[in-house]
């Protein structure tokens, strides 16, 4: 088959591969309609290669028709679509019964201290081949696809793989009051469904922060306030007070995380990590703080005195230096981690019906052959011709 693998930093290639085959006896093996090139995905793209080898297959947001079914398999049959969860969770375990798939107790990576492992992402998630392919090999059959109608377009349900529970497990964490406020760092995929879900849910306010135009005239479309870095840059804590009656917003969005704007010094720590052997570039990362804290920094000035910070931008350093004694002061309540997708499909899904009242349809912004993935990954982490979200069609 054809898929995307990682070579080396800012280098993927569309490469033919072995096909995946049935491992186990709950396996299904899944027909790729539609995958989506993740924010998180310019991590690996960019940051993150310590932790790739040459030749792993990226990519969690995919969605497509089932080919095979393990021998053990029930709750699906050949044919069936599907759109697969980004975690790998079993359904079964005391962490996924406690809705807490991202932590799933039989896929934790134990020897790397970390949760549930990923589709596509890394030795620290379980690097298992991912979906930016023309098919991909799906654990837990019975327990972990989302088996979703006929009829409708790959756009209207593709999105359940990660930006929909992420966008909307932001906002849960956020905490906003009925009739509040919520400021969302960052307009990209994430930042921008969870502005939508926040409107949707009853937010009266809801202010976007952005420095690409095009980001913020989408999100203008949708009711959202949108502030634009370039302008306010330091003073950007005043414009929201500005907004608020001098208090800061009910809860901040952290949707950016490690590769916020600015913070030239650590950037360039970044790259520097970039350069050394994959052995000593891992204790760096794991051992010390290499992210861009300028959003997080941000959301603490931003947020009301005794507001709600919600972080779904994903950092990388493990010990990244925070003003605690700021945090305290201000009575901040700080919630995070990785979606856990499951918890959050029977809400989703009945607001993906035909009034599609979240605006999933044409929310893509690019779509493209898997054969042009490369150029995909470069216009995305340019921001070139107004890209925010691409699906890929292998």
């Amino acid at each position: 088959m054809r898929a995307l693998t990682w070579q080396g930093k800012r280098d993927v290639r569309v490469e033919t591969v072995p096909d995946p085959r049935i491992e186990k006896p709950t396996d299904v093996i899944v027909n790729v309609t539609s995958t989506g090139i993740c924010g998180s995905d310019l991590h690996l793209y960019e940051v993150m290669g310590p932790y790739l080898d040459p030749g792993d297959i990226l990519g969690h947001e995919a969605m497509g028709v089932v080919e095979e079914v393990g021998p053990d398999v029930s709750a699906l049959s050949v044919g069936d679509r599907v759109v697969i969860p980004f975690n790998i969770s079993c359904g079964d375990c005391f962490m996924c019964g406690q809705g807490l798939q991202s932590q799933c107790e039989t896929t934790q990576n134990r020897e790397r201290g970390t949760g549930a492992s990923l589709f596509g992402y890394t030795k620290l998630y379980g690097q298992v081949p991912g979906g930016q392919a023309e098919f991909l090999r799906v654990p837990f059959g019975n327990t972990l696809p989302i088996k979703v109608p006929d009829g409708p377009g790959d756009e209207r349900f593709v999105y359940l793989s990660d930006v929909l529970p992420t966008a909307w497990q932001a906002v849960e964490y956020a905490g906003i009051p009925k009739g509040g406020s919520v400021t969302v760092l960052g307009l990209g995929p994430i930042g921008e469904m969870a502005a939508r879900i926040a409107r949707h849910r009853g937010a009266e306010l809801v202010i976007g922060v952005d420095l690409v135009p095009d980001r913020l005239t989408r999100a203008a479309a949708h009711g959202v306030k949108g502030l634009d870095l370039r302008r306010h840059g330091k003073n950007l804590g005043d414009a929201v007070r500005d907004l608020t009656d001098g208090r800061g917003t009910d809860a901040v969005i952290d949707a950016v995380g490690m590769e916020a704007h600015g913070a030239p010094v650590v950037k360039a720590a970044q790259w520097i990590t970039g350069l050394l052997p994959d052995a000593v570039a891992e204790r760096v990362m794991e051992r010390a703080g290499v992210d861009r804290l300028n959003a997080l920094y941000s959301a603490i000035d931003i947020v009301r005195r005794g507001g709600t910070i919600s972080i779904s931008g994903v950092y990388g350093g493990a010990a990244d230096p925070l003003p605690l004694l700021t945090m305290f002061d201000k009575q901040i309540q700080l919630r995070m981690g990785q979606a856990n997708v499951w918890r959050w499909v029977p809400d989703i899904l009945p607001l993906l019906s035909d009034e599609d009242l979240l605006g999933v349809e044409g929310f893509a912004t690019h779509t493209m052959p898997l054969e042009d993935a490369p150029k995909a990954y470069e216009m995305f982490q340019q921001k070139q011709d107004g890209m925010i979200k691409t699906l890929l069609k292998p």
